[in-house]
């Protein structure tokens, strides 16, 4: 049984139905993983009961970091309140293609280069962990997510790729990875050289962290969809929370929201990135029996996975930084690559999803630099979203318990790496330093309300401001401010989830301006539309 509550209603009850439904996300385009699922049902009212106590812990963001790190507070016997601003696994975690690896994004010569090997070890250590915890908890708690270990193969297309694949190889034995040299791969590729990393995983994401949930709330935790958290202030040893419903006091805060909100040093070593993603159906049944990913750049990713009796074939690549190309664009490359090398019967689903790149390779967890005492931060997984979520729980919650834990240093938010990452952090950051300077100069101008074709959206000059415009299908239009609430650059249409997304910082709005993903709080700034008509 499931316990949830909602504060955007002011009389607080009890919660323990689950209905199946689409799935929410923040993307108009649905997922795979959100097609008839069970999920929460948070339309009943609710009290204020959950805000009369002052909690150990509140954790902030519903997918897999904010839930992982919840349980296992829970279970070292802390009480626990887990606040979301919109539904579980409403961010990056319902629109991962879930690929648990050891094999990490980033290369294990790459973090040798970075860390030193003693850092490559302890990576690797942490990678196997995360991995060990998600099949613990699958078996300790039943939960039914098709956890299945496989075979993980990176292969190379090029003499210069088998070069690179030479490296990350040695590099990944000396960190005490599971790997191996291949004679074949799984997917019709051809290729030159190629390794497979033993027992990797993947699992459905959506009810991996409901089952998480259950379990959190059937110990008594309490989650509040639909709430913002607004500030946070703290006096003495509690943080006193403003959301967007009630108040809330804890001892310790957890920003488990992919990116934390407000403006901190984070956001300048952490890009945002989208991926795209297809799940597809093939003629020939020729399903990859195991993940596979090539070494272009950027690299394409394969697996297979069954859904309500049907086998997909998932496919992602084509990704750019976030509010830069065209998303549409890069669902056309996907597709055309995928189609070149399989046998395509039909694309069901089409999605693409956020992530954050770090500038020195390896994710920022633990106090969050320049906050209040008591603050934790999660963030900068790259691709590995699941995996680092999930260990994340893990290392947050020894830090909070004040336990010896030995990621401590190198997953650090606060680490000194004068050379790792340099060249990165300068040009990421070159970037946002354009955004915020020549998105208020550009001059162009564009003839739109007529011009605007349904369904799109723009951003445009009238009368020497900046207006984001949205058409809808029937052809009215919406007038925001383009000016990202979070830092203050100028969003950019994104023509496939049909989102306004910050280019600097990652920040999405809907077409209303409401906020998507974090970090900014408030909704972009809407201008009435007069007429003279």
């Amino acid at each position: 049984m499931a316990l949830f509550f909602n504060l955007n209603n002011p009389n607080l009850s009890l919660l323990s139905q689950k209905t199946i439904i689409m799935g929410t996300r923040d993307g108009t385009l649905p997922s795979l993983w959100q097609q008839g699922i069970a999920v929460p049902d948070t339309s009943v009212k609710t009290s204020n009961a959950a805000t009369d106590q002052t909690w150990d812990a509140l954790i902030v963001g519903g997918g897999i970091t904010g839930l992982t790190t919840a349980l296992l507070l829970q279970e070292a016997g802390l009480t626990c309140a887990l606040v979301e601003a919109h539904t579980l696994g409403f961010g990056t975690t319902g629109g991962t293609t879930a690929h648990i690896n050891t094999m990490l994004d980033t290369p294990y010569h790459t973090i040798e280069s970075n860390f030193g090997p003693s850092g490559a070890k302890i990576a690797a250590h942490a990678a196997r962990a995360a991995r060990d915890l998600i099949a613990q908890n699958v078996s300790n708690y039943g939960i039914a997510c098709d956890f299945e270990y496989k075979d993980g193969f990176l292969f190379a297309e090029t003499e210069k790729e088998a070069a690179e694949l030479e490296k990350i190889y040695a590099a990944s034995r000396r960190a005490g990875v599971e790997v191996e040299p291949a004679t074949h791969i799984p997917v019709p590729l051809e290729f030159r050289k190629a390794i497979t990393y033993t027992k990797q995983a993947q699992i459905h994401p959506l009810n991996y962290v409901y089952g998480l949930a259950d379990r959190f709330t059937s110990n008594g935790g309490i989650i509040l969809e639909h709430t913002r958290v607004m500030g946070s202030a703290r006096k003495g040893d509690v943080h006193q929370i403003e959301t967007t419903g009630l108040p809330f006091r804890s001892r310790q805060l957890v920003y488990a929201t992919h990116i934390p909100p407000g403006l901190n040093i984070l956001h300048l070593k952490c890009a945002p990135y989208r991926s795209y993603v297809l799940a597809l159906q093939l003629t020939d049944g020729n399903y990859p029996d195991n993940p596979a990913y090539d070494m272009q750049e950027p690299y394409h990713y394969f697996r297979t996975h069954v859904v309500n009796g049907v086998p997909y074939l998932i496919a992602g690549g084509a990704d750019h930084k976030t509010g830069h190309g065209s998303p549409l664009n890069a669902f056309q490359t996907l597709e055309a690559y995928v189609r070149t090398h399989f046998q395509v019967s039909s694309i069901d689903y089409r999605w693409s999803a956020q992530y954050f790149e770090p500038t020195d390779g390896l994710p920022y967890i633990g106090k969050l630099p320049g906050a209040d005492e008591e603050t934790y931060v999660a963030t900068g997984f790259s691709g590995n979203g699941i995996l680092f979520g999930s260990f994340s729980g893990l290392l947050l919650a020894d830090l909070i318990l004040g336990r010896e834990n030995p990621y401590k240093g190198l997953f650090s938010p606060s680490r000194i790496k004068p050379v790792a990452g340099f060249t990165n952090f300068i040009r990421e950051n070159a970037d946002v330093a354009y955004r915020f300077v020549s998105d208020r100069i550009n001059t162009e101008k564009l003839d739109v309300l007529a011009e605007l074709p349904p369904g799109t959206g723009a951003v445009v000059n009238y009368e020497q401001e900046k207006i984001a415009l949205y058409k809808s299908p029937e052809g009215n239009i919406r007038a925001l401010s383009p000016v990202c609430t979070h830092a203050g650059c100028v969003v950019t249409w994104n023509d496939a989830e049909k989102s306004w997304d910050c280019p600097c910082h990652g920040g999405r709005y809907d077409v209303y301006g409401n906020v998507l993903t974090g970090p900014p709080r408030e909704n972009l700034r809407a201008i009435p539309l007069i007429s003279n008509g």
